[in-house]
């Protein structure tokens, strides 16, 4: 067990939290959340001992390990992958290490005989023989293909290098687990393979996460970091939500009743304090007042934009036509791809990482050319772009508002009504003139929709929007383009987002390219039967 004992945070004169008492138990998984700039990470850090709190304590059962998912892979770039992974296991990496030393040499002497013996019956027991087996299983489950395994982690994109990072603390089997958003850049499929692991993990887990799919078939608790304290729920994600507005609704409820009634005894007060029959009872109704107090309902830092999706032209029947697509760079992505999007369309573009998803929805939209093949736009169509990098769009050289400047409308727009756009999107204040080369992950993606609701589009194209968004960015992003009738064509990993938007699904794979007229769960069930057949 790992435990917080009134731990507060502060910097400066502002808390982040403080007076926060939580134990996290053994055999329960805990999803810790709450809005971006709360402090999950901090408060994580601190669990760690890799920050200091400002007052209270953290206290960990005696013989329990500790594994924590780092995001710097930096330290680690020159080492072989599997000795990364092998490294999660301080106890089995110095056995490993030794051993490999001794064997080394050509000649040793009578002591480091000796010391061989030891070795090997403590490299066997402490797991060493099945070492290269166990690493390769958690490698190639997070999409880690084995040819690979032996080349250095430089060798890997960022995205890979942190599924290895991922891979090195699963592999020490550690008492407590503690991962800040460990499915960053896990494709569906080693998002599940994840979610299934941890869940026969027998210790102790909290994660954070913005995925809702994963938290909820994950979680057994969430620990809910609002209000500058930590709650915690019983349930997943869906459970603590509904928990959680059922407490505000009988609070709400219950300082009407109670405002009602303050106003009953204070009109009695006032009409009869001065009445010596009545001043008994006037006295007997103050004292009641006295006693009456409101429930505290202060406002959470969780705040959700408001986007909404409008079009300056009406979308046609004939959207986008696409025939005999092929695509190739160091080997071919795929070939033969044809199709037609019509209007009123949400598509969905699912598969592992690498495998060409990006590169197809460029091709659909033009920003790409095939290497064989046409793609053909009907004449009344506006595309609008919400690229997986932002940097494509992005101008590091301007601040927020200049950039965001740019595509507002041909009629125009004033700064005042280019500050209530931004507004809704949460950018307020000086937040505004930000330069756009010290936004946040979530800061850029905001300011991309921000984008998009000025350009009026008829033809969204989004590539992984949910990336670095929070809960709520995500929550309102969905409800936004579930609201339209226009075509919408999206890649993702992100299980809710896709199950609760896409009508169609694209699935790329290494052989082919899979067109589905249904949803992803239709989808995924049509597939079940092909295996079977």
């Amino acid at each position: 067990m790992i435990a917080a004992n009134n731990v507060a945070m502060r910097y400066g004169k502002r808390f982040l939290f403080e007076n926060v008492t939580i134990r996290f138990k053994p055999q329960c998984r805990y999803g810790l959340i709450g809005a971006n700039g709360a402090g999950k990470s901090t408060f994580m850090k601190i669990l760690t001992g890799q920050i200091t709190a400002s007052s209270g304590d953290v206290s960990i059962d005696k013989d329990c390990t500790m594994g924590y998912l780092r995001q710097d892979h930096y330290e680690f770039e020159d080492n072989v992958i599997l000795d990364v992974v092998y490294m999660g296991s301080d106890s089995l990496w110095k056995l490993h290490s030794e051993r490999e030393m001794l064997y080394s040499k050509e000649k040793l002497s009578e002591k480091e005989s000796e010391r061989i013996g030891d070795v090997e019956e403590l490299f066997a027991n402490a797991g060493g023989y099945t070492m290269e087996g166990d690493a390769a299983k958690l490698l190639v489950g997070l999409g880690i293909s084995e040819s690979c395994h032996n080349e250095t982690l430089s060798t890997l994109t960022g995205g890979f290098k942190l599924r290895v990072l991922l891979a090195r603390v699963l592999f020490a089997q550690p008492d407590i687990l503690l991962l800040d958003e460990p499915t960053n850049h896990l494709d569906m499929g080693s998002r599940d393979w994840l979610d299934s692991f941890l869940k026969r993990h027998e210790g102790t887990i909290v994660v954070i996460s913005h995925d809702r799919h994963f938290l909820n078939s994950l979680c057994t608790h969430i620990a809910d970091l609002d209000y500058q304290e930590i709650r915690q729920f019983a349930g997943n994600y869906d459970d603590f939500m509904t928990a959680n507005a059922m407490i505000l609704e009988r609070s709400r409820k219950e300082n009407i009743k109670m405002g009602k009634r303050i106003s009953e005894l204070k009109g009695f007060i006032n009409r009869f304090s001065a009445n010596a029959s009545k001043a008994k009872q006037a006295t007997s109704r103050q004292k009641e007042l006295d006693k009456i107090q409101l429930n505290d309902i202060r406002p959470s830092t969780r705040v959700s934009p408001f986007i909404r999706f409008s079009t300056a032209r009406r979308l046609g029947t004939r959207v986008i036509d696409y025939e005999g697509l092929e695509k190739a760079y160091e080997s071919r992505l795929f070939s033969n791809v044809s199709g037609t999007i019509g209007n009123n369309e949400k598509i969905g573009i699912i598969g592992v990482n690498g495998v060409g998803k990006t590169t197809l929805l460029k091709l659909l939209i033009g920003k790409l050319k095939p290497d064989k093949g046409t793609v053909v736009h009907g004449e009344t169509i506006l595309i609008s772009e919400f690229p997986q990098d932002s940097n494509e769009l992005l101008d590091s050289n301007k601040t927020a508002i200049d950039w965001l400047a740019q595509f507002a409308p041909e009629d125009g727009i004033t700064e005042t009504q280019l500050r209530a756009v931004m507004g809704k999107i949460l950018f307020r204040g000086e937040d505004v003139t930000k330069d756009v080369s010290v936004l946040s992950g979530g800061e850029r993606a905001r300011l991309l929709i921000a984008k998009m609701t000025l350009e009026k589009g008829n033809v969204l194209a989004l590539d992984e929007p949910t990336n670095h968004l929070d809960i709520e960015s995500i929550e309102a992003l969905n409800y936004a383009l579930s609201l339209i009738d226009e075509t919408v064509i999206f890649v993702s990993h992100d299980r809710q987002f896709l199950n609760s938007l896409a009508t169609r699904i694209i699935e790329i794979t290494s052989e082919n390219v899979s067109d589905y007229p249904g949803t992803l769960a239709e989808y995924e069930s049509w597939k079940k039967k092909q295996k079977k057949n």
